[in-house]
């Protein structure tokens, strides 16, 4: 049976979701597969994504563990590497993950602050790409415009990585569910519930919780809902991989019984002229004690930060437990880690019996 996509609103029925079996195989069985997508990913640009296979995903997940639990191993993967991080956007994870990351595996981090113009401003997008191209290994965009990550990744001749765009977020999705691997050992089968905007980061998670067979639900207000070009992304690759995913407005509903649940800001950068519209749209959907009630009882509570405490999610909830926030913010670093190895050829499998990093606790049935 395929996976099921579902269209509903507040008071639908939510005892849609089958649980059907992937058409093809998730994780890395063998190291000729975990070769073969490292083989596949090298020089190559991630700006959504999108852009990644089901195996391309895995053994970068796999890579991202290894990476955390044996960092000496890659101590030197990548020397003598140069990384431009240009950004229009302001940042404290992800630069600093982002140069830490490099640094940590031999390469080296320079910072171009574009927060006072946008990029192709003052020359065209591709005349920067190709003085890049020339200095640099790798660039990785911060950008409020999702075509600039495009546009500069069709010319350049190196690899682009998207750190946020407008419309998608992959770096933060791959740290988030690195994060779930930890905790649940898996993410297939995972109930996994985003609450709030369907937003960049919303685009992204979808994205990639339908690559690793996740079930997913998301809560928005009407008109707030995931773009179309996601959602139909979103259903075909969960046609591929078993993964479910469900839409609708009530967020009590949405997060019955699910193993996380995720929210982000009511209103993000570029947005603050429309926070006194937005704020009592989105109140209904604040993530507090009496919404985190109707999860399970060991369900996980993510945001991937900076969070508006008394907005978007409560201090009794972000500061409890249940929260992994500064799991997922220290992930960053491991996931980009992996993402450079991959992209910039570093990359290596550790075997299964020295990778495991200790910390997964629970695998779901």
């Amino acid at each position: 049976m395929g996976s099921k996509t579902v269209v509903m609103n507040s008071s639908a029925d939510t005892d849609v979701l089958d649980m059907p079996k992937p058409k093809i195989s998730l994780g890395i069985q063998s190291d000729a597969v975990f070769t073969e997508a490292a083989k596949s990913l090298r020089g190559e640009d991630l700006c959504s994504m999108s852009d990644l296979s089901v195996h391309e995903l895995a053994a970068m997940l796999e890579l991202a563990h290894a990476v955390k639990s044996h960092p000496e191993d890659f101590r030197h993967a990548l020397d003598a590497r140069q990384m431009v991080m240009v950004f229009e956007k302001a940042s404290l994870r992800t630069r600093l993950t982002f140069e830490a990351a490099i640094n940590t595996l031999g390469g080296n981090a320079i910072f171009v602050d574009q927060t006072a113009s946008p990029l192709g401003e003052r020359e065209s997008l591709a005349d920067v790409a190709h003085n890049l191209e020339r200095w640099m290994n790798v660039i990785v965009l911060r950008t409020y415009a999702h075509d600039t990550v495009t546009e500069m990744a069709s010319v350049s001749k190196v690899p682009v990585i998207n750190a946020l765009s407008d419309y998608e977020h992959p770096c933060q999705a791959i740290a988030d569910f690195l994060t779930l691997e930890e905790r649940f050992g898996s993410a297939e089968g995972l109930k996994f519930t985003y609450v709030g905007d369907g937003n960049n980061v919303c685009h992204s998670l979808m994205l990639c919780g339908a690559l690793l067979g996740a079930h997913i639900t998301i809560a928005t207000p009407k008109g707030y809902e995931p773009e179309l070009e996601i959602i139909h992304k979103a259903m075909a690759i969960a046609e591929e991989t078993g993964s479910t995913l469900t839409l609708m407005h009530d967020p009590v509903k949405a997060v019955q019984g699910a193993d996380a649940v995720y929210t982000d800001a009511w209103i993000s950068m570029g947005q603050e002229n429309e926070a006194m519209r937005r704020t009592p749209i989105f109140r209904p959907y604040q993530v507090n004690e009496a919404l985190m009630a109707h999860a399970a009882s060991h369900a996980v509570f993510m945001h991937c930060l900076p969070a508006h405490r008394g907005q978007e999610v409560t201090d009794a909830v972000i500061d409890s437990e249940q929260s992994v926030v500064f799991d997922q913010a220290e992930n960053r670093l491991h996931a980009q880690k992996a993402i450079l190895l991959m992209l910039l050829g570093g990359a290596k499998r550790i075997p299964r019996d020295r990778g495991a990093n200790g910390k997964r606790r629970r695998t779901l049935a």
